[in-house]
């Protein structure tokens, strides 16, 4: 009895993996919201907290008080940040353009 429900389980595990891996890439409007993705016009409080996010998301984390590392932490995660960008919109319609930091 326990060997149906087990097969079951990881049937279904397998099926939801393959269905996340099968899943699209961003769409370009989803690319151009990526923090780095420059706009024409001022950069709102929401952009702002979207970029912090993104960054907090690749092991960004501002509140670690180590003045020591500063610079190199911050760009270790924009650095993530655009090979995390490379992989899901390049080929979407987006571009790559550097916030210059």
């Amino acid at each position: 009895m326990k060997f149906p429900v087990c097969t079951l389980a990881c049937t279904f595990a397998l099926t939801l993996g393959a269905a996340a891996h099968a899943a699209p890439k961003l769409t370009p409007a989803q690319c151009s919201d990526y923090p780095f993705a420059h706009t024409n016009g001022p950069v709102t409080r929401a952009q702002l907290m979207n970029e912090l996010s993104e960054l907090e998301s690749v092991g960004y984390n501002p509140s670690a008080g180590d003045e020591n590392g500063y610079p190199d932490d911050i760009d270790d995660a924009q650095q993530k940040l655009m090979q995390k960008y490379q992989t899901d919109c390049v080929g979407a319609g987006g571009s790559i353009s550097s916030n210059g930091n």
